[in-house]
């Protein structure tokens, strides 16, 4: 079984935060071209349901569940699911000194009949990409946070921060 842990401090309100990192039609960017699509199928309540296209021109569609007030949000792949059994995503929001730690959990198994690289190479590459990644949606998200700030004590707009 694989389990990946990646955080990162981002200097911005948890509103901001949590908004930006859970716009899932936004992930075509915000990860760093690893998804040339990214797009959103359904929103039932807190659910979304969505379908990411891979750089190989690959896609699933997985579910993920906003739960904004206790600070995480939680994601299956749902279809198909090879080359996995399962993968699953915990997205935690941790108020600390500088900003918020955005916390990303992945546990996953891969499916036995994968034979192109074990559970441990999976992990190194989803190490590698999250932390990337997370400089990605760390520096969007911190930019945006500043416009945002710098456009609200504008004494000539009026803002609804």
């Amino acid at each position: 079984m694989g389990h990946t842990v990646n955080s990162i401090i981002i200097n911005a309100p948890y509103e901001n935060v949590f908004n930006t990192s859970n716009d899932v039609a936004r992930w075509s960017d915000l990860f760093g071209g690893e998804y040339i699509k990214s797009e959103v199928l359904e929103i039932k309540g807190n659910e979304i349901t969505f379908r990411l296209t891979d750089d190989d021109n690959k896609s699933w569609v997985s579910k993920r569940w906003l739960f904004k007030e206790q600070k995480l949000a939680y994601a299956s792949r749902w279809d198909p699911m090879f080359p996995f059994k399962f993968m699953k995503i915990v997205w935690l929001y941790t108020e600390v000194e500088g900003g918020i730690k955005m916390t990303w959990i992945q546990d996953f198994e891969m499916d036995e009949k994968f034979v192109k690289f074990t559970a441990e190479q999976i992990c190194g590459f989803i190490n590698e990409h999250s932390t990337k990644n997370m400089k990605i949606f760390k520096d969007v998200i911190e930019k945006e946070a500043k416009d945002q700030s710098k456009s609200c004590s504008s004494k000539t707009k009026k803002c609804c921060c």
